[in-house]
This record gives C-alpha cells, structure tokens and sequence, in this order.
C-alpha cells in the first residue's frame, strides 16, 4: 500500500518517484467532469450519448480522475433506476463540501495522516474528472441508429483490454458498493458481491499495485458512509478465483494480475522499503492462485530476499526477517532449516500494520491468519504441525487477548491445534472473546461448522469486550461473501439472535464512557468509527448491527429467527441507525413490526 505522506505533484503522482506505465492504452480513456456528473440526473445515459453531447473528455496527463469501480445492477444497463448514481452524486458532493468525511475501517490498524488524505481526496475531486466504464466505453447494447456494430464492438473490446490502464492513471480508486437488488436476478449486490466478481477484483489489484502516491481504496457504502478498505480484503480475493460472466475472461485477466504483480515486487526491489518487497515476494504463489506454495533453496532464498548471508538472515531481527518470510511463502523445509541454524521461531511481526498484520503477532498467528492452508503442502496439516512441533504455543494469544485458535481459517487448522492442545473454548484476556467469535467474523463457513461439531458453544458468556459470535458474524460481515451461511449456521445452532451486548472490565469500561462522552460533545458525524463503535456497543444487538451496515439480508434473515427490534443502551433503534449510516433501504423491514 502506498504512503499518505508523500509530496503531490499536479497530476498527483510523488515528485521524486516518476510513475512508469505498466499497461498498455489501446483505446482514449474518456472521462466526464465531476461538475458536470453532479448536474446529471437519474439513469446515467451510455457513452454515445455523452460524446454527441460534448460531456465527455479525453484524458490527457495533468487530469485528476476518480475511477468508479462497481457491480452492474441490471442485464443491458448498470444502474437502470439510477441508485448508484444518486450515491455517488451524494458522495462526491459530500468530499467536496466537507460534509462527509472517508473514514477507516473499525479493524483498520494504520497510522495515517488524516489530514492529508482529507485534504488530498478533496482537492482531487473539485478539479476531478469521473471515469465510469458505461460512460466511457462503447455499448453495443445502448447503441446510437445507424451506428457501425462491427465498429463499436471492436472499439468496446479494445477499451476493455485498456482498462488496466485507465485504473493506473487514476488518482482516485472508488469502490461504489451500496447494497442494492440486482434487478433481473433479484440478489442482493454489496461490498461482498463486489468482492467476488473477477473483473472488479483485476481493477483493484491494478491499482493497488500500481506505483502511486496515493492507493489506498475508498469504499463508498452510501451517502453517509465511505471508509478506506481494509487491506487483507483485497489479499484474500485472488483474480484467478473471481467469478467471471465470460469464463474466457479469467485467463486474460489472471495475465493481467501477474503483471501488476511482478512489476509490483521490481519496483521495489529498486527502490524499496525492503520489508514490502519481501513480503510481496513471499506471498507470490498464494496471491497468484498457485497449487503449491514456492520451495527455496537455502541461497536462492537468501539472494532473492536480500540477506547478506545465511548467519546476517539467522541475526535479522527487524520487519519480514528470514523465518517471516519462510511462513509468508508457506515453505515448511526453509522455515525447518533456519530454526535448526538458531533463528528466532518466537520472531513476532513488526512493520506491516499497512498490509493487515497487526505488529507482535507471532508466527503461528501469521501463518493461520495469512491462510497457509495444510492442503497446500504434500501431507495434511504439515505447516501448523510443523510450527507446533517447533515450540509455539497453541494457546499462545496477543496483547488484547486474541488466541491462536481465533486465526483459524480451515478445519484442518482447527484439528492440527487440537494435536497441539489447544484449548478451543478458552477466552483471552482483556479480550475475553471464545474462538468463535473471531472466526464467525473473521473467517469462512468450514471453519465455524468444524467448531460448531466439537461442541463449542454459540451462546457463550459475556466477558471483556462482550460480543457474542452472532453478533461478531453480523458485525464484520461485509467483505465475507459467506457471511449469510455463517449467521444462519449460528442460529440453526441455537445461538440467541436477542442477547445484547454487555462489556466488563476497567479497559472496556473505560473505553465506552469515553466514547459516549465523546460523541456527546463533539457530534455523531465528526467522531472515528471506533469512537462511534464505542459508545453504541452497550445494548447492541445482531439486529442493530445488521441496521447500522444497511444489510437488508440479513436483517431478514435474523428477524425469520426470531430477532426483534430493540434498543441498545444510548436509546438508538435499528431505524436510527440505519438512518444515520445512510441505510434506508432496510427501514422497510421494521415499517410493520411492533416495538
């Protein structure tokens, strides 16, 4: 991910490092003023009709553009009743005036400087041009009388193909994501959806792989509610598993992401930082889709990662060291025979707080979390026996409480932990969170339905942060696109969709009176979302969460279990803080239920 403390020049790359082309341009990039996108009204009309207009532009360098990335929500026509265009009219307006601001993730651990990127997001807007494929690219299926077919469709393939480069020119990468019915299929299209469509995923790579100051990603969740990706949302959705609706597509595409990618680790074997070059080329394979994880031998391995020399990697003690790197790239034999040569296997992270992994994590936590998979290696369960059979403590847990068992991303992981002893029902202190409750929200459907048959228990009890496993799957639930079987495996499993959330502890008490004191004085709007979690965790309900992320779903959902509306501790019901998130799609779904 790129720094948000960089010097921009006017086409808002860094003046000290050039920005190189890495895709090719085979057809203009046309874009439409931000001022004139705001002037538009309903259904956005296709490019024919923009170009006869004069509203569209050729991209020319010096332009700010923002490129659109989103889910089509009709068969012939992306937005027919114009929902995502209203959102992102809203929004853009809002970065203008100040009235809303891009918020981090509540999980997101980055120090970034706010300001700046405010700042930045603002500025690129106001002067900014808006890249959207309907308006940008010729359609065969909103085709002008008497326009060549032939013609468009070769111009359409061509723009296409160009998209990759269209998205590295961009300064600005907007992902527009409000939960909304497609309108033939009738399912629901969100952050999720998003998420798993092929294309969409080959356009957020080619951005955040890019060489620009500024690529981060604005996830644009509707009119009162934008924030920054987390970044392990990208790493876990490789292009190659994407869903794609001409299946031919995912080859090309797959060829798109390798390029991005190994011009990705180049560039910063140039010109750095190291640990980031390092962990891109540990984690190759795995974001490559590859079958099996990369085996090195011992000097291959120690050039390509630029160690001096084995007994200067055995030493190395700072970020991405050498059996960091081993797990990052899922080599079990290199991990073995630098532990036997004395290197440090309690080694904990440091320095990729950027990238989704927290620092002092150990290397256990990283190779479960990073999903090095027991499948990937030629006998079952390999990686996670090997890093007990090593030392690590299968009970072993981080700073707030969060223990090893809660990484767990497959049932083969569960099972290797239980070899290990770990203890699957064991809360972590201050946390006091079960396994479970991480995994619901953290993980996939197997892992939950593993730990469901060894009997843990959906309903445990209330400790430190309080927040039961439901209520964890519905919280986190936006970028799992199995979040809806995991919240309904939980309440076949008995969990209570009623139990309100309840903290204990000074740590946790401490943290919610601020929150609310906070949000008293300063105002809902201008407070962090963790300042806002804060104060409205007491009280809350699965079904408050559901409201507050717009998820109509699984409102449904929880409300076909037997959940019913109620109010957390400040007094905020599901219609408030759904109205407050700027969610109003699911206010319906309380119209005819009595409080």
């Amino acid at each position: 991910m790129g720094s948000c403390n960089a010097r921009l020049c006017e086409d808002g790359n860094t003046g000290s490092v050039p920005h190189q082309h890495v895709h090719q341009c085979l057809f203009p990039m046309y874009v439409v003023k931000v001022s004139d996108f705001l002037e538009m009204e309903g259904a956005p009309e296709p490019h024919h009709v923009l170009l006869q207009k004069g509203l569209l532009h050729q991209w020319k360098p010096g332009m700010r553009v923002i490129f659109v990335s989103h889910q089509w929500l009709g068969g012939v026509h992306p937005d027919p009743e114009g929902r995502h265009a209203a959102v992102l009219r809203s929004t853009l307006q809002g970065v203008m005036d100040g009235s809303l601001q891009v918020e981090l993730d509540v999980a997101y651990d980055l120090d970034i400087d706010f300001a700046f990127f405010v700042e930045y997001t603002r500025q690129q807007v106001l002067s900014g041009y808006i890249f959207l494929d309907w308006f940008a690219i010729p359609q065969i299926t909103a085709r002008a009388e008497g326009v060549n077919e032939e013609s468009t469709k070769s111009d359409a393939a061509l723009a296409v193909q160009s998209i990759p480069f269209y998205v590295e020119t961009s300064n600005i990468f907007l992902a527009l994501v409000p939960e909304v019915k497609h309108c033939t299929t009738g399912k629901f299209c969100n952050y999720a959806s998003w998420l798993s469509r092929g294309w969409c995923r080959a356009e957020l790579w080619c951005h955040l792989l890019s060489n620009k100051a500024f690529n981060q990603v604005i996830v644009v969740y509707s009119t009162k509610e934008s924030q920054l990706m987390f970044p392990r949302d990208w790493q876990d959705n490789t292009i190659v598993d994407g869903d794609f609706t001409v299946e031919s597509d995912r080859h090309v595409v797959k060829k798109l992401g390798e390029v991005a990618l190994e011009h990705k680790i180049q560039n910063l074997s140039t010109a750095g930082p190291l640990n980031l070059y390092r962990f891109f080329l540990a984690r190759r394979s795995k974001m490559l889709g590859e079958a099996e994880a990369t085996t090195w031998e011992v000097e291959t391995f120690l050039r390509h990662f630029k160690f001096p020399d084995l007994d200067a990697a055995i030493l190395d003690k700072g970020s991405m060291s050498a059996v960091q790197c081993a797990t990052f790239s899922g080599d079990v034999e290199m991990l073995r025979f630098l532990v036997q040569k004395k290197a440090d296997v309690n080694d904990s992270l440091q320095g990729l707080a950027e990238l989704g992994y927290p620092d002092h994590w150990n290397l256990l936590m990283t190779a479960l979390e990073s999903r090095q998979c027991p499948e990937m290696s030629l006998r079952q369960g390999i990686w996670i026996r090997t890093l007990l059979d090593l030392g690590l403590d299968a009970n072993s847990s981080t700073w707030e409480g969060t223990t090893c068992c809660s990484f767990a991303k497959s049932a083969a992981h569960v099972t290797e932990l239980l070899r290990g002893r770990a203890d699957l029902h064991r809360s972590g202190v201050p946390l006091g969170l079960v396994p479970m409750a991480k995994v619901a929200g953290m993980a996939n459907l197997e892992t939950l339905q593993k730990l469901l048959e060894l009997r843990c228990d959906p309903n445990p009890p209330l400790q430190g942060l309080g927040i039961t496993p439901l209520l964890s799957a519905v919280a986190l639930s936006r970028g799992n696109p199995k979040s809806v079987e995991i919240v309904r495996s939980l309440l076949e499993a008995r969990a209570n969709p009623n139990v309100a959330s309840r903290q204990s502890g000074s740590i946790w008490l401490s943290l919610v009176a601020v929150g609310r004191v906070k949000v008293a004085l300063l105002g809902r709007e201008t407070c962090t979302p963790q300042t806002r979690s804060a104060a409205t965790l007491p009280g809350s309900t699965p079904l408050l969460a559901a409201a507050g992320i717009g998820s109509e779903e699984l409102v449904e959902l929880l409300m076909s279990y037997g959940a019913y509306p109620q109010v957390n501790d400040r007094g905020e019901s599901c219609e408030f803080l759904a109205e407050a998130n700027g969610h109003y799609n699911v206010l319906p779904c309380f119209q005819t239920v009595a409080v």
